[in-house]
């Protein structure tokens, strides 16, 4: 198991809106980011998993904004697996200011594992290898 990190970066000027904070729709992004990073940290591959004939779409994604960011803010983003039942990994996510330590976003992309005709796909015996990444890293908890 890889130690993971969390994702961190700075507000861009285009992500925010006439107010000078983030749009709603860019923290969105930022959590893709973030997914993604997190799964290259963890070796899991969506190429490979691709590759094998399997699909991994996101299903409803929630965001709770309690503090906005504002351009040029840097901040950390912690994703986490929070349950994976072979078929459907849920990742949460908290989206931290770097500068005042308080939690800005909350949110979560619950996720599907598909055969190329969207069916779910149970990974746990036909796909180990595919299966055993998400699961060992449930409830894993990111460091600075």
């Amino acid at each position: 198991m890889n130690k993971i990190y969390p994702y961190e970066r700075k507000i861009y000027y285009y992500e925010t809106d006439k107010t000078g904070i983030v749009h709603h729709s860019g923290y969105v992004r930022i959590s893709e980011e973030s997914r993604m990073n997190f799964l290259e940290q963890a070796d899991i591959s969506y190429a490979e998993t691709e590759s094998s004939g399997l699909y991994v779409p996101i299903l409803p994604v929630e965001c709770h904004y309690k503090k906005p960011l504002t351009s040029d803010e840097l901040f950390a983003v912690y994703p986490m697996i929070t349950k994976f039942n072979g078929v459907t990994p849920d990742i949460e996510y908290r989206i931290v200011s770097r500068i005042t330590g308080e939690i800005c976003i909350t949110g979560k992309s619950p996720q599907c594992f598909t055969d190329t005709n969207l069916k779910p796909v149970r990974t746990r015996h036909k796909y180990p290898e595919i299966y055993k990444a998400p699961a060992e890293y449930v409830n894993y908890g990111i460091q600075d």
